[in-house]
């Protein structure tokens, strides 16, 4: 047996909480095609002619309030992450790289190759399949590894939204807030319908087919939309939680295009409007902390709720480096390297 290894792939986050990292980190991430899939040209227009002149100036004081003394969440988790790997299984290499910022796949890759790793395991850090994500992470990856000319055995981590690995202390991490009363509000990343749609390759079930996400088939095997339902009922069966204790939605949108609904704004407005006081949230679709659950979510959704007659309102803490969720990771590994 070679010397295994194992790259832990995120999005990515700015370097520093200023301006121009902000727009230098947004402008590698929105004109990547898998991200916003315009035509190269209207993709251009859309970022450099809108968005890098708006988004940088308002998105750099939400980096600034939830910015670690040790430097961006999402780094400093992920750093967490990997001494938590290495310290459990030693004969194992483990290092982390984002899509999009420091560190670079290839940071990650050459980091990985001087430790003498000749067996790797591309890891994407997303339970739910979507090409903007996994699909995107993994194209990079193997691209650095050709300009590398590094060939190792390589294999991947498939998506794993139902996992015991990963719903087990997904779950456990809720039980305060069940225990508690709250509604549970499962919040995940948002996708354009476009995307999702693509993911049918029968071109005959997304949108077309009444609950379309909700029952498993060869249509749907890839779907996003399909992995976050099945995530969602997982947990919620674990929890015996009834149907009016909780609901799925969808956040962070950017861009004129329609994306999947409902969104977490009009989520809590709408639990609010029906006497809901009581709500914890939780990002299932991302396993690390980053702007999207300390900023979006812990400052700018709690807000939405509280104006709109909310009272009690929390947002539970993505898993990071989490002891059970630790050995998750580890199990999971494991079974990707025999597989």
């Amino acid at each position: 047996m070679g010397k295994r290894g194992v790259l832990l792939m995120n999005v990515g986050t700015p370097e520093a909480p200023t301006e121009e990292a902000v727009r230098r980190y947004l402008r590698e991430f929105l004109l990547d095609p898998d991200v916003i899939d315009l035509p190269a040209p209207l993709r251009h227009l859309l970022v450099r002619g809108i968005i890098l002149r708006t988004r940088p100036k308002r998105i750099a004081p939400a980096y600034a309030k939830i910015w670690m003394d040790e430097g961006a969440p999402l780094r400093v988790h992920s750093d967490r992450m990997v001494a938590a790997l290495q310290e459990r299984d030693g004969d194992l290499a483990v290092a982390h790289a984002f899509r999009y910022g420091v560190p670079s796949m290839q940071d990650g890759l050459e980091a990985l190759r001087a430790e003498g790793v000749d067996e790797l395991l591309l890891a994407p850090m997303f339970p739910q399949h979507a090409e903007a994500t996994t699909g995107s992470a993994m194209k990079r990856a193997e691209e650095v590894l050709s300009d590398m000319a590094w060939a190792p055995s390589l294999r991947r981590l498939e998506h794993f939204e139902t996992e015991p690995e990963y719903v087990q202390p997904l779950t456990a991490s809720l039980q305060d807030a069940v225990d508690d009363g709250a509604h549970i509000l499962f919040s995940y990343h948002g996708l354009p319908l476009s995307h999702v749609r693509r993911a049918d390759p029968t071109r005959a079930h997304c949108q077309k087919v009444e609950n379309c996400c909700a029952t498993a088939c060869s249509a749907n095997a890839m779907c996003y939309a399909h992995h976050c339902n099945m995530t969602t009922s997982a947990v919620v069966e674990a929890l015996g939680l009834p149907e009016d204790r909780w609901s799925l939605s969808y956040q962070s949108r950017i861009g004129p295009v329609k994306w999947l609904t409902p969104a977490s704004t009009s989520a809590v407005v709408d639990l609010a409007k029906r006497g809901v006081t009581n709500v914890a949230v939780v990002a299932p679709a991302f396993v690390v902390d980053g702007l999207e659950t300390l900023e979006e979510l812990e400052i700018e959704l709690r807000e939405t709720f509280i104006e709109a007659g909310g009272k009690d309102f929390r947002v539970v803490p993505c898993l990071n480096d989490e002891p059970t969720w630790v050995a998750g990771v580890h199990s999971l590994i494991e079974r990707a390297f025999v597989a």
